[in-house]
């Protein structure tokens, strides 16, 4: 997350701030807390192509029409903190799509665990077939 915030990636960031919903007491309808943040990964210059191309595949559900990131922040009731916490939220973001997933192998069960389930499910099937009722020649 550090490369990110030492990258000029914030100088490409466009911040909006708007009416808040919540808390704010008076001030809530007259100052504008909520922060937007909105970023485009398209036309950052910054970015080589295979990190705007990571980003834009990651990312694709979080971004609007004009392939634009949108992050906002209303958790504060500061103006100033709602920003800092958006930006938080998007270098989070951003780091996250280079996070390189862990390979997991597929296994087999072994051979003791395969035949423990058998002999469970055949003590299960011995309970509920002495449940019925004796002499009913059809349930055989």
């Amino acid at each position: 997350m550090n490369y990110w915030k030492e990258k000029s990636i914030a100088s490409e960031i466009v911040f909006k701030a708007v009416l808040a919903s919540g808390k704010g007491g008076q001030n809530v309808n007259k100052v504008s807390t909520k922060v937007e943040l909105y970023w485009s990964p398209t036309l950052s210059y910054c970015l080589d192509e295979y990190q705007k191309e990571t980003i834009i595949g990651k990312l694709s559900g979080k971004l609007n029409a004009e392939g634009q990131l949108r992050v906002v922040c209303e958790e504060a009731r500061g103006q100033l903190a709602n920003k800092t916490m958006a930006l938080e939220k998007f270098y989070m973001l951003i780091a996250n799509c280079f996070i390189v997933k862990k390979y997991r192998a597929t296994t087999k069960p072994t051979y003791s665990s395969v035949a423990e389930r058998l002999t469970t499910k055949n003590i299960r099937k011995s309970i509920k077939t002495n449940r019925k009722k004796p002499g009913n020649a059809l349930d055989d």
